[in-house]
């Protein structure tokens, strides 16, 4: 086999559990004009076509900023913002309708193609559009009448779900409409927040023209907690502006959006650009990603362990010890060694834990005393320990990741390890091997 088709081989065995961990769930994507007038646009879009093959429920929500911007010069109309809404008289508005169903024509088209020679061939996408989105005016706002500008109402999450559930790609555009048959320009990322939130969706997905956040050193952040976002938002990325007239920058609106919408219940928020080629299948279906993920504040958290954590892990595993699933191990051996632990807290309890032995000779970690509380088994917390201690032993440049087990191979199996021979151990380890427990070997390549 050749090293093209052997690379592809190892990067599709590596993307089945994203595969699997993403059938059947919703994502918001909001897709602003920017990125509809890109030329990468048509690359997305056979990307979405594939994340719908694979089972992946689809909302799109698109904006038109730079088409309406476009009309309105063509006119000669003034645009004028305040505090990042566009004032929308009756002239504006027109331009606007055209400008949305311009955009969404253009974009149901491009969910049809199927000729042989693209990588559509024989998709059959439905697309559904509608009335989902119940608006009102938002009025006058500092003194400014905002005319036909308003704000998110009501999302039809019910009617919305049904279309879901028949299989169809749902696209929403940034117009709304109230009950007495008006019609409503709106904020591209207020219909994308609320709609992710009414649907409780899995995901929102926000395509902007950088790769995601770039801290202080430069460094592109692959994933951050909604309160740190919040802090970059505060710090970096400065939301309001002395003048009324000035747009917001889109980073700081797209943060804005992943706080609001994972306070909102949605535990995921991405954001990626529009200009990377295969940016939206990294994201999902790879480990390192494309861009920034932010993640909803949770009460549980996975961190390194103190001394203070020691009575907790002894009062964890010791069930585990009783039963002779692990080792013993004494209050003395687990504080000189606490370090080297990680921890689940649950409302400061610990619930979970885990510890990585170093043996960097080898360049291999040992994973070791993996407990989970038994009223807390049957979720997802021996993972978020799994990834916790891979995170770190790539940052120590190990190469390989090895436990010792008795009772529960199968877990360490379906999580990517294979059995290995006890010669291939460490020195040290080998030494210290009890014949009589007689563990099997299981490793993991990092």
């Amino acid at each position: 086999m050749r090293d093209e088709s052997i690379h592809y081989v190892n990067w599709f065995r590596h993307s089945s559990p994203y595969i699997n961990a993403h059938r059947g769930k919703t994502f918001v994507l909001m897709i602003g004009g920017e990125a509809i007038a890109d030329d990468n646009f048509d690359n997305i879009v056979h990307d979405i076509t594939l994340m719908t093959s694979l089972g992946i429920r689809l909302v799109l929500v698109h904006g038109a900023r730079p088409q309406i911007e476009e009309r309105l010069t063509n006119q000669q109309l003034e645009t004028r913002l305040h505090h990042d809404l566009r004032v929308t008289d009756t002239d504006a508005l027109q331009c606007v309708i055209e400008a949305i169903g311009v955009l969404r024509s253009t974009v149901e088209a491009k969910l049809s193609m199927g000729l042989v020679n693209t990588p559509m061939h024989g998709a059959e996408i439905r697309v559904c559009s509608g009335n989902f989105i119940t608006a009102r005016p938002m009025g006058i706002y500092e003194g400014v009448d905002l005319c036909h500008t308003g704000e998110v109402r009501r999302i039809d999450h019910q009617g919305i779900r049904g279309q879901l559930n028949q299989g169809n790609i749902v696209l929403l555009s940034n117009l709304g409409y109230s009950p007495t048959g008006e019609i409503f320009n709106l904020s591209v990322e207020e219909v994308a927040t609320q709609t992710a939130i009414a649907l409780q969706a899995d995901k929102l997905i926000l395509f902007g023209a950088e790769k995601g956040i770039i801290d202080s050193r430069g460094i592109l952040r692959s994933e951050l907690l909604a309160r740190t976002a919040e802090r970059f938002l505060q710090q970096y990325y400065h939301l309001q502006s002395d003048d009324p007239e000035t747009a917001y920058t889109e980073l700081s609106k797209l943060l804005q959006m992943a706080t609001e919408v994972c306070a909102g219940g949605v535990p995921r928020c991405h954001l990626i650009s529009y200009k990377d080629d295969g940016a939206l299948l990294a994201e999902l279906y790879t480990r390192d990603g494309a861009g920034t993920m932010i993640i909803q504040e949770s009460y549980e958290q996975v961190r390194a362990a103190n001394i203070e954590d020691v009575g907790g892990i002894i009062e964890l595993i010791k069930p585990l010890e009783d039963s002779g699933i692990l080792v013993r191990r004494s209050r003395e051996l687990l504080e000189a060694e606490v370090e080297q632990f990680f921890v689940v807290e649950r409302d400061g309890a610990i619930i979970g834990c885990a510890a990585l032995y170093l043996f960097p000779d080898e360049k291999m970690g040992e994973l070791a005393c993996v407990a989970i509380a038994k009223a807390y088994q049957g979720g997802d917390r021996a993972e978020m320990l799994l990834q916790a201690i891979e995170e770190r032993a790539r940052e120590l440049q190990l190469e390989y990741l090895f436990v010792l087990t008795t009772r529960t191979a199968h877990w360490f199996i379906e999580h990517g390890f294979a059995e290995m021979a006890l010669a291939k151990l460490p020195g040290k380890k080998q030494a210290l091997y009890n014949y009589q427990r007689n563990s099997k070997v299981f490793s993991k390549m990092l």
